[in-house]
């Protein structure tokens, strides 16, 4: 159904990454008005240019997510603009692995927990009243298999995945019945092109594609997934 979001305002935070430029174009391709955060204004450009005749339909907002007020202002201002947010993905990331935990410094704990963790709830903290307001919205957080499958080497990454699902679960409880439905999404390795130099050696064909990661969120995102809540899907 090419027209599933048509006319819906979706916010996809960190819109211009592997997975979130494909989640944001997928949303555009599907007639919906999306706006974005993104750190890097050359990746904004490139995403701008990739939407082509849906670009009037794409807005963009260059925010550090690891400060709270600024995040809180750009939240404010599509709030004040546009009054509503219909979806929101987060699709925001980071990775630190490799070493054990004794030998993780806390700079590296803090900065996944920063960037997996206390954005999710930043940005859910500033949006939930509003689709509780409209009583009617969708979330979707993409975390990762870590959360569940914690491998050595991860500790601080696999912590804080694993503190988003729970929060998105407490989250999902508060909600039920309320109008507003929230999910997890739990991917494997993605195949990015900054996956593939890392692991050079790896079957690259066992890894999900942003493409097909995509297609799973916009499921969810969907009146067809109006029963799905409170659910970590794995892909």
């Amino acid at each position: 159904m090419p027209d599933r979001f048509k006319e819906k305002l979706v916010l996809v935070a960190g819109g211009t990454g592997a997975l979130g430029r494909a989640v944001t174009l997928s949303f555009l391709d599907e007639l919906a008005h999306v706006i974005v955060t993104y750190r890097r204004q050359e990746e904004f450009d490139a995403l701008n240019k990739a939407a082509g005749a849906n670009a009037s339909s794409l807005e963009g907002h260059q925010v550090d997510v690891t400060d709270e007020a600024a995040v809180r202002r750009v939240i404010d201002g599509i709030l004040a603009k546009s009054g509503r947010v219909d979806v929101f993905v987060n699709t925001v990331g980071a990775y630190a692995g490799g070493a054990t935990l004794w030998e993780t410094d806390s700079k590296t704990f803090d900065q996944m927990l920063a960037l997996i963790l206390r954005y999710g709830y930043v940005l859910c903290r500033a949006i939930v009243p509003v689709m509780l307001k409209q009583r009617s919205g969708v979330i979707a957080n993409v975390s990762s298999r870590a959360a569940v499958d914690h491998a050595a080497g991860m500790a601080a990454y696999a912590a804080s995945k694993a503190a988003a699902v729970a929060m998105i679960d407490s989250l999902a409880a508060e909600l039920k019945g309320k109008g507003v439905r929230v999910n997890s999404i739990l991917p494997s390795i993605i195949d990015t092109d900054a996956n593939r130099k890392a692991m050079p050696t790896a079957d690259f064909t066992k890894w999900p594609k942003p493409d097909e990661i995509a297609r799973v969120i916009l499921f969810l995102c969907s009146e067809e997934a109006g029963l799905i809540h409170g659910a970590s899907v794995p892909v």
